[in-house]
């Protein structure tokens, strides 16, 4: 786990990754949160990046949930408001997380969330995982994924091919316990709590299914929901050549709720 503070802390921000990646990858948008005054708390989830759990490899979607809710415990010593970002995966997780235990946030930031495949597996492999899953659930299998179809910045690019911290395999049962997430993030929409959320797009996304974010979007009830698709923008929009368009919207969205606060309390 790090933690990346500032003088004179507005709120903090907890960053989770998504898959195959580490927390590395966040500089950038690291020092952008400490540039408006955030504190920032982030960390390699189990089996990626540093983690020391078998990489590639979990038994339970729950540990990402149990991390998540570690974050927010270290976030919680700051005594200020929370904010949870999660890419990809990591949205998924987040949501997950919201869905099976009480997390004192005050609103969530969405990038490309995991909730649907933009390639949907063969039939064949769906089944042949599935009967995997209980002979074999460690068997590594290589993940074919294009870096060059997450984004479109060169500097990112180059980076990504030098970095030996992405996962390249990863077990029958990870695989398993993806897609029987993003199937309950979807069935149990209702457990989401009443947050201020924030979904940004990647309107020309490869990995992730836009369709399936959107339908899950246009499904949730909250009293306060926000979408954002940027239409030119591939699957990581914080790397995009964009990004900086990106992250504005994004603190647009977090000055809004720290403003709505400030009000409320003065109210109060």
């Amino acid at each position: 786990m790090w933690k990346w503070e500032v003088e004179n802390p507005r709120a903090v921000i907890v960053i989770v990754h998504g898959a195959f990646e580490h927390q590395g990858r966040y500089k950038w948008l690291t020092e952008m949160w400490r540039s408006v005054h955030l504190n920032v708390v982030l960390g390699d989830l189990p089996g990626q990046g540093t983690s020391s759990r078998r990489r590639g490899h979990i038994d339970s979607f729950d540990v990402y949930i149990d991390a998540i809710s570690e974050l927010v415990d270290e976030a919680k010593g700051y005594n200020l408001p929370i904010f949870l970002l999660g890419h990809s995966m990591g949205g998924l997780a987040i949501i997950r997380a919201l869905q099976e235990k009480p997390l004192p946030i005050s609103a969530v930031l969405l990038s490309s969330p995991c909730f649907g495949f933009a390639e949907p597996q063969p039939i064949s492999i769906e089944w042949l995982s599935k009967a995997l899953n209980f002979v074999v659930p460690t068997y590594l299998v290589g993940y074919d994924l294009e870096p060059n179809l997450a984004t479109r910045n060169k500097e990112v690019l180059e980076l990504d091919e030098n970095d030996s911290l992405f996962v390249t395999k990863v077990s029958i049962r990870w695989y398993r316990e993806l897609v029987k997430a993003i199937k309950l993030a979807h069935q149990n929409l209702d457990k989401v709590p009443d947050l201020p959320i924030l979904v940004m797009q990647g309107g020309e996304d490869k990995i992730v299914d836009k369709t399936a974010v959107k339908e899950w979007f246009d499904k949730l009830k909250v009293s306060e929901k926000y979408y954002k698709e940027w239409h030119q923008l591939y699957h990581e929009i914080f790397n995009e050549p964009e990004r900086e368009q990106v992250f504005e919207f994004a603190k647009g969205f977090i000055d809004l709720q720290l403003n709505n606060q400030s009000f409320f309390n003065k109210m109060g």
